[in-house]
């Protein structure tokens, strides 16, 4: 007789996380930043300064970025319960990231070619008028910052503090990124501008063009990595999960593990596909009780195989 009532065997696939505050303040630093980044562009070109208006240019990819990431956050919550997404949403935040990621890399290499363009090819900087536009951008960076770590709290409660084996937010890590980027170009241009005005220095402000993006490559390159290891359903090397369950299924009774698959469905979440031999099987609840402490597994299917079979 089929049973009435699944509840007791069925559970949620929501593994995305609750970011409502991140999604909130995200969407606000887009705003800001849209803004400043017409200043600054505008500032750029009609004063001359190529820190200045790589610095606009590079707010305006980041408002590409912040867009990526807000509709990330959008289309998780969204379709948080479509059967379709068969392990949930998690993995729209990390696309995000990886996607912010790629942009953040573009932004480096175009920063990167206008900078070196104006070192061959010098031209007149307004300093006066354009120092303080950098100084405006740099209070909105520190202002996103402040937004976007506020939106930033940790998950999975006191157990993770032992069992730590997966990420932050991507999606709102490729943001806060985007923003510290921005912050150390604001920064870049003050003090390149700074420099040609008191010292005549005009050749600082396409280098620290260069320098700048140099920089954000390295933090693109880094944001890549992080994301590109759960788009892949790779394990992070810093994972110890797989060894964690080995040792528990090798210390009951005579169970070996004989097929294991561990992936990442979400911010510290974890799927796992675990088959195990034994010569006295019992139900599958038994050995997912060996698993209880790990809170971060949130979805285990085990396979039961009886040697005496």
């Amino acid at each position: 007789m089929q049973p009435d009532d699944l509840s007791k065997w069925t559970h949620s696939h929501d593994f995305a996380g609750e970011f409502h505050a991140a999604e909130k303040n995200t969407r606000r630093v887009l705003w800001l930043t849209a803004a400043m980044m017409v200043i600054e562009i505008g500032g750029g070109l009609k004063l001359r300064s190529m820190a200045l208006f790589a610095d606009g240019w590079h707010m305006g990819t980041h408002v590409a970025a912040f867009a990526i990431a807000a509709g990330a956050y959008w289309l998780a919550r969204r379709h948080a319960g479509d059967e379709r997404y068969t392990f949930g949403t998690g993995k729209i935040g990390v696309l995000g990231g990886y996607t912010s990621a790629i942009v953040l890399g573009l932004v480096a290499l175009y920063m990167f070619g206008e900078s070196v363009l104006r070192l061959f090819h010098p031209q007149p900087i307004a300093f006066t008028e354009a120092i303080p536009i950098a100084c405006l951008g740099l209070t909105v960076n520190i202002v996103s910052a402040v937004l976007l770590s506020g939106g930033h709290h940790h998950h999975g409660g006191a157990h993770d503090h032992h069992h730590q084996h997966g990420h932050d937010d991507l999606n709102l890590r490729s943001a806060y990124l985007h923003v510290i980027a921005d912050a150390f170009t604001s920064v870049l241009a003050i003090v390149a501008l700074s420099c040609g005005k008191l010292l005549g220095w005009t050749w600082l402000d396409p280098v620290c063009g260069i320098a700048g993006s140099m920089v954000i490559a390295q933090w693109s390159l880094s944001l890549i990595a992080s994301t590109r290891t759960i788009l892949l359903d790779c394990e992070p090397e810093s994972c110890d999960l797989r060894a964690e369950i080995r040792k528990a299924f090798d210390n009951y009774k005579d169970t070996r593990i004989c097929d294991l698959h561990i992936w990442q469905v979400g911010v510290n979440r974890f799927s796992a596909i675990i088959s195990i031999v034994t010569g006295q099987p019992e139900p599958p609840e038994v050995y997912k009780q060996l698993l209880a402490e790990h809170e971060e597994l949130q979805h285990v299917t085990i396979e039961v195989n009886s040697t005496t079979a």
